[in-house]
């Protein structure tokens, strides 16, 4: 059972694996297979099986020695999700050097950061709008020896390398080359989003990411079933810059030969579902806040039918979670049955959900209520748990319970400390923070553990609950400790709120900003007749009948907290939080400092007696 597994366990099945050994080892077995897919400029889909990835792999790596690239080198990568990153990435993996990926938003002085922090001797961006914020630091940069630009422009100066000369080199010997890195060599370096200070590079190593993959392979085919993955669709759109997109949308495919679905623009993930409808699909909670929202609005607007399908999806919650834990009778399983067939299956393909076998949410929490209801119609979503500093995975389980992020995944040991701190050990914890041997200290101690930071619950059965950021409790002026996670959840459960941000931290009550959600903003704005500049976001968020409205539904959903933890007054905004700004992280989490700053004088009015 993948439960008994031991961290010795996995250790025993990689000794001496790197990457790239790995990804031989997948070329022989599923050479044939297509495990990348794109867009190409006449809408129609290009594409390349496991074998023209390790050609294009191939010549790369002879294209990056003949730049100097070797074993210990550092290869900055500014990339959206498009097909040449994966052989870009593997291509210097097997050159035995470190690609580190940088968010796409990066400006100029965070470039001059994070390029001197990893001290890296080659960039490779996209185009000549990533290239032009590399030049502007250039003179900053020392290491750089030379930047390669993928799309090249005809005005891009000729001492600039162009991803086609690099291509076009004769393929090396990958068998040779693999055995190049080392498992204690870095296999990439991921920087935390920097929301409490300047970011700090999560130094990975092989040994990690191959015990990794060993401990979620076993998870996910001891619990699902699932024998391959092999092909298996699954749409790339989150940053490669963050973990759990480069474990799920890159190193997936590397050793199971999954299908990557490349979506270069993150607002077109839900129009790229629809299309590929993928068997894996993995979303922060807002992705899925807005697909649930979407649908939601899209029933409301004919009242004749979603009168029954909300009581279809009420019937079948309960049901859902007897299947789920094995204790339904054959009976209710009929039930669920028959409502699939008349309403859920039909909801499914809209949304290109009909044939996810694995559907996870991850990076925040997502508000249980949502969770429940994407099981109900039939969509496997589950939650995992993890960090950069454990690569990407802690806890999931296919079995999910709405409100736990799952269960240890194979190998990794999960305990609480005295004051309710989560921590964990395995052979995935990081191998320490780039140059911050002191920090490295603070996060793992001398006996392995990592100190995640986070505050948790663990059940009878193992499932562990996230309760919420130690260091983002709110602690408000009367002394009482306040988890802004929670009700921000319940927040988002009114249904025309789509983000919700709590505020109290020294304050004589809690109260919050809540955003309207646009879609269900715009279906609310139809029911009612009303239409033109009236139906704008902003105009919405000073309607009276949407205040009250929003006030009802806080009413609601603040009658499950006690007195000194509810909020008392919300203040309704128009605009859109939207990734990677200065409010939102490019996974969508809060930047409450970030937050507090923008909305000032809007906070300030929240406390206007």
């Amino acid at each position: 059972m993948w439960g008994m597994t031991s961290s010795k366990d996995i250790d025993d099945r990689i000794v001496g694996q790197n990457l790239a050994g790995r990804f031989l080892a997948n070329l022989a077995k599923n050479g044939d297979t297509t495990v990348l897919k794109w867009k190409q400029s006449d809408g129609s889909w290009g594409s390349w099986t496991l074998t023209e990835l390790a050609d294009q792999t191939a010549r790369l790596v002879t294209g990056l020695k003949g730049l100097g690239i070797g074993r210990g080198d550092r290869v900055v990568l500014m990339l959206r999700n498009r097909p040449e990153f994966h052989p870009l990435d593997l291509a210097v993996l097997f050159c035995g050097a470190t690609p580190v990926s940088i968010y796409n938003s990066s400006a100029p002085n965070q470039i001059d950061y994070l390029v001197n922090n990893c001290e890296a001797k080659l960039a490779v961006v996209e185009d000549s709008g990533f290239l032009k914020r590399f030049l502007e630091v250039k003179d900053n940069l020392p290491t750089i020896e030379n930047i390669v630009i993928v799309d090249a422009d005809d005005d891009v100066a000729d001492d600039v390398i162009r991803y086609s000369d690099l291509v076009a080199s004769e393929p090396a010997d990958l068998d040779e080359a693999a055995k190049t890195a080392q498992p204690e060599d870095l296999a990439t370096v991921i920087y935390t989003s920097g929301t409490t200070g300047d970011p700090k590079g999560v130094m990975l190593s092989h040994r990690n990411i191959c015990w990794t993959l060993e401990s979620v392979g076993q998870s996910m085919r001891d619990q699902t079933g699932i024998e391959s993955f092999a092909g298996k669709r699954h749409i790339s759109y989150l940053p490669m810059a963050h973990i759990m997109e480069r474990l799920l949308g890159h190193y997936y495919m590397v050793d199971f030969a999954t299908e990557i679905t490349c979506c270069p623009v993150t607002t077109e993930v839900a129009a790229y579902a629809a299309e590929v409808h993928p068997h894996v699909f993995v979303g922060v909670p807002r992705v899925w806040e807005k697909i649930y929202a979407g649908v939601n609005a899209a029933i409301s607007a004919d009242p004749e039918k979603a009168g029954p399908f909300n009581e279809a999806v009420e019937a079948a919650l309960p049901i859902m979670e007897k299947m789920t834990r094995g204790t339904a009778t054959e009976e209710e399983i009929e039930t669920w049955n028959f409502l699939d067939a008349v309403a859920f299956s039909q909801v499914r393909p809209l949304v290109g959900l009909d044939e996810a076998l694995i559907c996870i949410s991850g990076a925040a929490p997502i508000p249980p209520e949502i969770l429940a209801w994407f099981r109900a119609i039939g969509v496997p979503l589950t939650e995992g748990y993890g960090m950069s500093e454990t690569t990407a995975v802690l806890t999931w389980s296919n079995a999910a319970k709405a409100g736990y992020v799952g269960q240890p995944a194979a190998g990794v040991e999960v305990k609480l400390a005295e004051d309710g701190e989560v921590l964990a050990r395995g052979g995935n914890m990081f191998e320490g923070y780039l140059g911050l041997p002191e920090k490295t200290a603070e996060a793992m101690d001398s006996e392995g553990w990592i100190h995640t930071g986070d505050i948790g619950e663990i059940d009878d059965e193992g499932f562990l609950k996230i309760v919420d950021r130690k260091k983002e409790l709110i602690i408000t002026a009367g002394g009482k400790n306040i988890s802004p996670a929670n009700l921000e959840a319940a927040l988002k459960m009114i249904p025309l709120v789509g983000q919700a941000c709590a505020i109290g931290e020294k304050r004589p009550f809690v109260s919050a900003l809540v955003v309207l959600d646009p879609d269900a903003s715009a279906a609310w704005a139809v029911a009612k007749g009303i239409d033109g500049e009236a139906a704008s976001m902003e105009a919405l968020a000073k309607n009276p009948e949407v205040l009250a409205e929003v006030e009802a539904g806080r009413d609601e959903v603040m009658s499950a907290f006690n007195g000194a933890e509810a909020v008392k007054k919300v203040k309704v905004l128009g605009e859109e939080w939207m990734p990677d700004t200065e409010v939102l992280t490019p996974t969508s989490k809060l930047k409450r400092r970030g937050i507090n700053s923008v909305f000032e004088a809007e906070i300030e009015d929240l406390y206007v007696k």
